[in-house]
């Protein structure tokens, strides 16, 4: 099976970057991961992607060397299981509140003993090889997001939970949670104190700590607070902003 470098490096304490992959095509899913991220978060949650845009996205990723990781629409045992079987070598999952809803996780991700996923899938057995299912509980990366305030006040529970590699900081669905959505939420305290507390407990446990952020400066910042898992953007994002930019400077060039 092929190694999880990003695991890797979350165990080693070293910093990565990755951005967010949310339209259906996986000529955009090749074109970023042939730039260099470390990693792609192809999201099922939010995205318009289906099960063969997710498998294509996987396709097109795997031939460089960035990680195809998947954010699955919910804490759904199938809606894991069909990701990791499609080739992801990872799962981001949303909105978990307690340490219950992160150990179910841990049990959906893990083949028997650890946990209790099935065994099986043919995408995996010929993107990784015969040793896929020996390895695959010590390659493949669970990472829950704390995104409500409810779970940031149970964020030792949730970091306490044997099998999570990464705890994930959704911004928004936390600003929402704290009635700042549709504000400057990331210059009010509420929500600082609330991101500075769950930093704060995944050090205290050992857990490495991931964020979203919007410019390559927010991406340095965070890393400088001690994020080892950060997203730069999204491809719908990167794009808009690149033609954004271009229609911009040949206006500015003819005047108009």
């Amino acid at each position: 099976m092929r190694d999880n470098t990003v695991l890797r490096k979350l165990r080693e304490g070293k910093p990565t970057v990755g951005s967010w992959l949310t339209l259906d095509s996986s000529l955009v899913a090749g074109i970023m991961a042939r730039v260099g991220f470390d990693w792609l978060m192809i999201d099922t949650e939010h995205g318009t992607m289906d099960y063969s845009d997710m498998l294509s996205a996987i396709q097109a990723i795997l031939p460089t060397t960035t990680t195809p990781l998947v954010r699955v629409a919910w804490n759904d045992g199938a809606l894991i299981k069909r990701a990791l079987d499609a080739g992801a070598m990872g799962v981001l999952i949303p909105m978990v509140m307690n340490g219950d809803e992160a150990r179910f996780a841990v049990e959906a991700v893990r083949f028997p003993p650890q946990g209790r996923r099935s065994y099986g899938g043919l995408a995996v057995q010929t993107f990784y090889g015969e040793d896929y299912f020996p390895r695959a509980n010590e390659e493949i990366l669970l990472s829950v997001q704390i995104e409500h305030i409810e779970a940031v006040q149970r964020a030792e529970e949730i970091c306490e939970v044997e099998g999570i590699d990464l705890v994930f900081i959704g911004p928004n669905d936390l600003a929402s949670s704290l009635g700042l959505l549709g504000t400057p939420f990331k210059e009010n305290t509420l929500w600082q104190d609330a991101v500075k507390r769950i930093l704060k407990v995944g050090r205290e446990k050992g857990k490495p700590m991931g964020i979203h952020a919007v410019s390559t400066e927010e991406v340095e910042r965070y890393i400088e607070q001690g994020f080892l898992f950060v997203a730069l953007s999204t491809d719908a994002q990167i794009l808009r902003q690149a033609c954004s930019n271009l229609l911009k400077s040949l206006k500015g060039k003819n005047g108009s």
